[in-house]
C-alpha cells in the first residue's frame, strides 16, 4: 500500500512477523491476544495504553519511511 502512496501501520506483538511480510511501519503492540492492549491490566490504566498505542500509530503514519521501521510504545509495554 504504501508503493501506491496510502501509509498504512501494522499493529503486532511479534516483530519478526511483520518484518517478514514487508512491514514498512510496525508498532510493537501488546501481545499475541491483544496486541492493542493488555486486559490484565485495571481499566482505567488498559485504557491510558491502549490511547498510547493509538497515539504512536498516528506517529507512524505521519512518519516517512524507506524500509521496515519499529515503533515502540514503551520498553515495559505497560506491565
Amino acid at each position: 500500500m504504501d508503493r501506491v502512496g496510502i501509509p498504512n501501520v501494522h499493529i503486532n506483538a511479534f516483530l519478526s512477523i511483520a518484518e517478514s511480510v514487508g512491514s514498512n511501519r510496525i508498532v510493537f503492540g501488546g501481545n499475541f491476544t491483544s496486541p492493542t492492549g493488555n486486559p490484565d491490566l485495571p481499566l482505567e490504566r488498559e485504557k491510558v495504553y491502549r490511547r498510547k498505542i493509538i497515539d504512536k500509530v498516528l506517529e507512524a503514519l505521519q512518519t516517512n519511511v524507506e524500509k521496515s521501521t519499529i515503533f515502540t510504545v514503551d520498553e515495559a509495554k505497560e506491565d
